[in-house]
């Protein structure tokens, strides 16, 4: 006894010493408020959690799988207890994310005034646990809340197909670092990657392929395994929008169904629907409706982007150039613009939000339906007309949110953009607001928030998956969780550096330098 007590005390005085060097909570996004307790809770087997409100407990049983997962301690959901127990209440905040943590020897308090606000406070006591696997935990009091409402991640599984089981991975990432936006790219010129009943080809003709084998086996998901994914999102605070891109990038779905085809070029053939056909926009909004029902975000992206990459046989199309005469369509520009705000109706018909790359800016689309993703960093008047025009913008520009670009200059296969510039850890954590053109207003309202994209032309591998992804998707968590001024990317590396050992416990290899990790170059 006398020597389990000197072991405690030898831990509480360790655990203290490492919260004082560190200077700072170790929790990922770093908290806007938080206070070290000088206190311990001991997390032990059998613990309680404590919810009384029916509405709690998802929740609590969520913290209850993830503390077994992460630290093997099998806790007690009860609905009271005299011994030291995590307990989840319900108040009001001002951030529908926000969250109270108060933790000290005898209780762990979770407090917001919803779900995901408990889930976000259980996440940063789950990540306090995990860093202290003797289960003596150092007591913060933390007040948090988002900087952004949009905190997003873009994953292309057109070019490349990963599964269900990756997906999940990527899910379980985003959720451990309060990411909420899963954009999931599942239709464009390699391959079409979900299932739509009514028209079976797209799946099992245009999801042969990806971009490195033309002939590989149809890869794809089924209505179930949609449905799947979109519920463990759920359980994870996570929304899922799909993105089925038109009219441009066609080329998988053309495959299936060539009637519907608009042509294309010689580098990007049969890239287009056939916007001059009444049939075309039956067949899409029959493809919508189906979507809609997979996906209760009630936001489906449309792509609208790089039409012109393909869109040449519409100069001679029948069909198109009777459109133009009909409609009096001056260009194949606004018979682009013709087609998008054509789909925008459906989706609006379907109560979804239309989400578009930053090109629908022009196709005067509705405003109070639209969101534009600004990608183009080049192009900085485009993001300015977005925000005058009164659409909401998640900013997502390639420099430096692209992930399929570099993150360091030893790379030998990657994307880099002119001037050798690449998309490194430091670059995707210090983006802000400040970050953007002068001639945008920074603190526009209808700013959403920020994403990352990772397109797949570069990649073949999931090794590759998520040595591009890793960790600079924990670096975007913190620049869309924590207020500018509370970030410093020193500290950010030493909180970093616990986090790393836990990405490899998952089987997830990730970027750290090229000596140590190596890159995969497919």
């Amino acid at each position: 006894m006398k020597r389990s007590l000197l072991l405690l005390l030898a831990y509480i005085s360790v655990s203290q010493v490492v919260v004082a060097q560190e200077q700072s909570c170790p929790v990922i996004p770093m908290p806007n408020q938080a206070t070290f307790a000088q206190d311990h809770f001991l997390l032990q087997d059998n613990t309680p959690i404590i919810a009384n409100d029916p509405a709690l407990q998802g929740t609590a049983h969520s913290l209850q799988k993830l503390l077994l997962r992460y630290t093997g301690v099998r806790t007690a959901i009860q609905d009271k207890s005299e011994q030291p127990a995590i307990i989840f209440q319900l108040e009001k905040v001002s951030n529908p994310e926000g969250y109270h943590l108060q933790m000290s020897k005898k209780a762990v308090v979770i407090s917001a005034g919803n779900e995901t606000g408990l889930f976000y406070g259980a996440v940063s006591f789950l990540q306090l646990a995990r860093k202290f696997p003797g289960k003596l935990i150092p007591c913060w009091n933390i007040k948090d809340a988002p900087l952004y409402k949009w905190r997003g991640f873009m994953l292309d599984e057109s070019r490349q197909f990963f599964g269900k089981e990756e997906v999940k991975k990527i899910l379980d990432e985003m959720a451990f670092y309060k990411l909420n936006r899963f954009h999931w790219h599942l239709t464009d010129q390699p391959g079409w990657r979900i299932e739509i009943k009514q028209y079976p080809r797209l799946a099992l003709v245009g999801g042969i392929g990806n971009y490195h084998d033309s002939i590989a086996p149809a890869q794809y998901y089924t209505q179930q395994d949609v449905a799947e994914i979109v519920a463990y999102a759920a359980a994870l605070h996570i929304a899922v929008i799909p993105e089925i891109d038109m009219p441009g990038h066609a080329t998988a779905a053309n495959r299936a169904y060539p009637q519907f085809s608009g042509g294309g070029s010689a580098k990007h053939p049969e890239f287009t629907f056939n916007p001059g056909k009444e049939e075309t926009y039956q067949y899409l909004s029959n493809i919508l409706k189906e979507v809609d029902v997979l996906f209760p975000s009630q936001m489906i992206h449309i792509g609208g982007d790089e039409v012109s990459f393909g869109n040449e046989k519409w100069k001679t199309d029948p069909a198109v150039q009777d459109l133009m005469k009909r409609q009096k369509l001056n260009s194949l520009l606004d018979v682009e613009h013709y087609f998008l705000k054509r789909m925008a109706d459906t989706v609006i018909k379907l109560n979804n939000s239309i989400l578009g790359w930053d090109e629908v800016t022009a196709s005067s689309l509705p405003p109070g339906k639209t969101i534009v993703f600004w990608w183009r960093h080049e192009k900085k008047d485009e993001l300015k007309n977005a925000l005058e025009k009164g659409y909401k913008v998640v900013l997502c520009p390639r420099l430096p949110f692209y992930f399929d670009f570099v993150q360091d200059s030893s790379a030998t296969v990657g994307r880099r953009w002119p001037g050798n510039l690449f998309n490194e850890l430091k670059s995707v954590y210090d983006f802000s607001l400040n970050s953007l053109p002068d001639n945008v207003n920074r603190n526009s309202p209808l700013i959403e928030g920020i994403q990352a994209n990772l397109w797949t032309e570069t990649i073949a591998s999931r090794e590759r998956m998520y040595y591009l992804t890793f960790p600079r998707l924990i670096a975007l968590a913190e620049a869309a969780w924590t207020q500018t001024d509370k970030k410093d990317f020193v500290q950010f590396e030493k909180r970093l550096k616990t986090a790393l050992p836990l990405l490899k416990a998952r089987g997830i290899y990730y970027f750290e330098n090229p000596k140590l990790t190596p890159e995969p170059v497919k």
